[in-house]
């Protein structure tokens, strides 16, 4: 390359350059925390697939094993099993990691060391973002699950605590998962999310858990016998029993974040509300975060 050209080159990387260090830092990790090994999958899979899409760094964390949800197989073997499942869910998703903790399903309580155990998994990631379930669900797992992420919530910037990993500089944000459930006080949807362009990788994602989707869940409700056995219409039915109606509230922020005429054409959604704790971005700002 002639001079003159390399000249011009180192000019116009020069001028790249802090464009480039922009975007890399705006770059967001974020980690969801689900008690089972399919618990991610069902509330944030399509965000998530739309977040690592868009470049940022994406992981997906059960907080026990998995090893009771299944009614006639259990303990290690089905450990095993679901830990291979959530292998290829993340594959399918495009995302960065699926950690399954070994603590065992249906026993989780928030204790101490399984607090360490949040804390050290959200610096390790050093995450900006936390996704967890709020303390208020049918199954114990679930409602512990969000007690522990609530109360890891200031202790990840507290050097003390877990000092064997580097304390974060920085509070994440903390959000929590869509629910239907009323009390002590309902669901607030701060964060609105269309997935109607990533349905078909969500309903992917999921179908990865057989054990789960096409096994255990539908034994649990009754259903077990119109799980279609071809695996094509096994996911078609998948899909259709996973196509929820959008609650009011949701459809109302649908309304005013992509317009009314918009909103009307978006069938699948997932929506988040802004923990109390962590840190507190206003809502404009926790908007522009997430991908429309």
């Amino acid at each position: 390359m002639p001079i003159s050209g390399l000249s011009s080159l180192l000019v116009v990387c020069s001028l790249m350059a802090p464009a480039i260090a922009a975007a890399q830092e705006a770059r967001l990790r974020v980690i969801a925390i689900g008690a089972h090994p399919d618990d991610c999958d069902i509330k944030f899979s399509g965000t998530a697939t739309k977040l690592a899409k868009a470049g940022h760094a994406v992981k997906f964390l059960s907080v026990t094993n998995g090893d009771a949800g299944h009614q006639t197989e259990g303990g290690g073997a089905l450990a095993k099993r679901r830990h291979a499942e959530t292998q290829e869910s993340a594959r399918r998703i495009g995302i960065a990691e699926y950690e399954v903790l070994d603590n065992h399903d249906g026993e989780l309580t928030p204790t101490v060391d399984v607090r360490r155990q949040i804390i050290r998994a959200i610096r390790q990631w050093n995450a900006d973002i936390v996704v967890a379930p709020r303390p208020n669900d049918y199954h114990p797992d679930h409602r512990y699950t969000g007690v522990l992420v609530q109360d890891a919530a200031y202790m990840v910037v507290v050097p003390n605590i877990v000092s064997d990993v580097p304390p974060l500089r920085r509070n994440p944000i903390f959000l929590y998962y869509e629910d239907g459930f009323q009390k002590p006080a309902p669901f607030r949807p701060d964060v609105v999310v269309a997935i109607d362009d990533v349905w078909d990788t969500k309903i992917d994602a999921l179908d990865a858990h057989v054990s789960q989707v096409y096994e255990w869940l539908p034994w649990v409700a009754g259903t077990l016998p119109q799980v279609p056995k071809d695996p094509a219409a096994r996911k078609k039915w998948l899909a259709a029993t996973r196509s929820d109606r959008i609650a009011p509230a949701v459809r109302a922020a649908l309304e005013k974040r992509y317009g009314a005429a918009q909103a009307q054409q978006i069938h699948h959604v997932e929506s988040f509300e802004l923990c109390e704790y962590g840190r507190r971005p206003n809502l404009e700002e926790l908007q522009a975060m997430f991908p429309k």
